[in-house]
This record gives C-alpha cells, structure tokens and sequence, in this order.
C-alpha cells in the first residue's frame, strides 16, 4: 500500500489560472496546443526558490515537506515550465495536494494524530472512528464541531 501524499502548504495561489503564448504578437484567447498543468504547490516551490531566494531547507520548511520532497515537487515544476515555453504551450494553474493552513488533531480515544487541509471538514478520526477529536491549533473553525476535553 502506498504512502499517503502529505498536504502541501502554500502561500500564494495565483488568480489567473491560465496562461498562453502569443506567437509572434498575436494572441488568441485560447490555444489549439495541449495545456501544460503546473499544480499549486508546484507554483509555490518556484515562488520561494526562485523570487523570495530561500534556500532548499526553507522552502521545504514553509511547504512542511521533506527536502527530497521539495526537490521533487520544483523539479517537476521546472521541466513543465520549460516544456511549455519551448513548445509554445499554454499553461493552466491548479489542482494539486495543498492547504493554505492545515490542521492538525489528536484522537482522544487511540491517541493517533492525523493532519487535514484546513479546507476539509473532518468529523470522525480516520483510525479509531472516534468523534473525539481536539485541533492542536484550537483555531476558530475547528470549534465549531470539534469535541473538547481539557
């Protein structure tokens, strides 16, 4: 059984989702070309590497991933960028395993931790079953059905 992919998180996610070349200065709204995906968190590794210059250690401590990871996650991003630069390509943003702010539980009956995108509603422990859960971040969305014990 494979490992489950850890969330990434990120920073900025971009408005403009899509972006196409405009060969020889004349634009077309969309491209016949086969679209490049460059996923979020791949777009993120590119930002703090590349424009906010934080080495591979930062850069894989803001995204809370391992550095492997991160090495991954940009190296994939580079090839899909230069791919499409070089074949004249569109490039649309998104999908992807990221989190803007994730949460992090403890179930109160088996003790297990679990980490869940601040984005998912998560109600139940995904070892025990258990309804007992406590967010280590106490943060005001998890309040709202999360059970409590001090």
């Amino acid at each position: 059984m494979p490992r489950p992919i850890k969330w990434r998180t990120v920073e900025f996610v971009h408005e403009n989702k899509y972006f196409a070349p405009c060969p020889k200065g004349v634009c077309t709204s969309r491209s016949e070309a086969e679209e490049i995906q460059i996923k979020v968190e791949e777009l993120e590794a590119m930002r703090l590497k590349d424009i906010e210059g934080l080495n591979q250690e930062e850069c894989a401590e803001k995204m809370q991933v391992s550095r492997q990871t991160f090495q991954n996650i940009i190296d994939e991003a580079r090839k899909k960028m230069v791919t499409a630069l070089i074949e004249d390509r569109p490039i649309y943003i998104g999908g992807g395993y990221y989190t803007r702010n994730p949460c992090k539980f403890e179930c109160l009956e088996c003790g297990k931790e679990t980490e869940v995108p601040f984005e998912e509603n998560v109600t139940r422990c995904s070892h025990c079953g258990s309804d007992k859960l406590i967010c280590y971040k106490h943060c005001t969305k998890c309040q709202k059905y999360m059970h409590r014990d001090k």
